[in-house]
């Protein structure tokens, strides 16, 4: 047993990648519980394996006391100081108890425990290795689907596609290959257990970090993403680099990097906008296509929320497709967008303000100096003297 053991040691480890310690150690725990099963003994008892030679050595482990009450957990004193005279109560001393048959029970109770400490082994292998690809893109292959998932094959382990996560306008063919945002990764009971998504907003930020090699490299930054998966995105970008134009960037020449993004979401609409610090103009962005003439923000700064006033025309583009184009806007910029069209409101220019407030000032003026000149003004007249009446002449 002990050469055959040592060739599967080597294996194991060569061309599974288990460790072979760990296997060592489900070893010696399954042939502890093989022993006292199937020898009734007590539990203190413990296996060794040799690395080297592969034998497999039993023991009893007891305790050193004055008085023995249990001769399977305790040795007298008087004993122990026949084997070393350096033992004290309280020690504890191994005693082999090798049987002389039990390396045939032993293997045979030992394989089914040591086969399940290797696929733990091989899981929690599989576990760290696609732990690291949480919140990156994968490129699988599809294996098939059912009423809940599609399946698909990322090389060592099965990932699901669940109905949530599957994009509304694809159709996903066995044998093709599609690329996936890792979502999530749990080690269950089961063994490792990936889901990924085609609908999640990740997928469209690790997708343009290949497309645009300023986004990757942090030159370009994505401020933002609010997606409906299948139909449209909008994406606010920003620049560290002033001399970089972050819309242009993005899209590319001719629009050949937005493009790759949309082939690969099977034609899905990209809106990219500019990320502003000024709210307003955030907002007037985030509404692309659709032309904005003011942003008028409510009074109470509790309420995230915006009326937006544009032309009479442009009012069923801002609003979009069963409000799509609003939805997303808000979604993206984390306002409450109330669209009202430019005949519906009263808008005074701040220009116009401004005037009729100087018109304001300068009447309240005149009217305090001429309240402060009426008073001389009155005295004067009562001074001068009545013009005379000619008629009375």
């Amino acid at each position: 047993m002990s050469k055959e053991m040592l060739e599967a040691l080597n294996v194991l480890e060569t061309e599974k990648g288990v460790k072979k310690e760990v296997v060592i150690e489900a070893l010696e725990a399954a042939l502890e519980a093989a022993y006292k099963r199937n020898y009734n003994q007590a539990q203190n008892v413990e296996v060794n394996f040799d690395p080297a030679k592969g034998d497999i050595h039993v023991y009893a482990v007891k305790e050193v006391a004055e008085e023995v009450f249990d001769s399977r957990l305790e040795v007298s004193l008087k004993e122990a100081l026949t084997l070393n005279k350096a033992y004290e109560v309280g020690d504890q001393i191994k005693f082999e108890v090798t049987p002389k048959d039990f390396g045939r029970i032993a293997a045979q109770t030992a394989k089914q425990v040591i086969m399940q400490r290797v696929r733990e082994a091989e899981r929690g292998i599989v576990y760290d290795e696609y732990s690291q690809y949480l919140d990156e893109i994968m490129t699988g292959e599809v294996e098939r689907s059912d009423n809940r998932f599609t399946y698909v094959n990322l090389g060592k382990i099965e990932a699901v596609l669940g109905k949530q996560d599957r994009m509304p306008n694809e159709h996903y063919e066995p044998h093709e290959r599609i690329k996936v945002y890792v979502s999530k990764v749990e080690n269950t009971s089961k063994g490792p257990q990936v889901t990924v998504s085609r609908t999640n907003p990740g997928l469209v930020k690790r997708l343009f970090e290949q497309e645009v090699p300023e986004i990757f490299e942090g030159v370009v930054e994505i401020a933002g993403i609010a997606r409906e998966a299948g139909d449209r995105t909008k994406i606010a970008v920003r620049s560290t680099n002033p001399s970089v134009d972050p819309v242009g960037t993005t899209v590319g020449p001719k629009g050949v990097r937005v493009q790759a993004v949309v082939n690969e979401l099977s034609g899905e609409n990209m809106d990219v906008v500019q990320w502003e610090e000024d709210p307003s103009d955030y907002i007037a962005n985030a509404l692309n296509p659709a032309q904005v003439i003011a942003v008028q923000f409510n009074d109470d700064d509790n309420d995230r929320s915006c009326t937006v006033i544009v032309p009479d025309y442009q009012l069923s583009l801002a609003i979009g497709k069963k409000g799509q184009n609003a939805r997303l806007a808000a979604k993206l910029t984390g306002f409450k967008i109330d669209i009202k069209p430019e005949s519906e409101v009263e808008f005074v220019d701040d220009d116009e303000l401004e005037e009729e407030d100087e018109i304001l000032e300068d009447g309240v003026a005149t009217e305090t100096e001429t309240a402060e000149v009426a008073p001389d003004q009155a005295d004067d007249a009562a001074a001068e003297p009545a013009p005379a009446d000619d008629s009375q002449e």
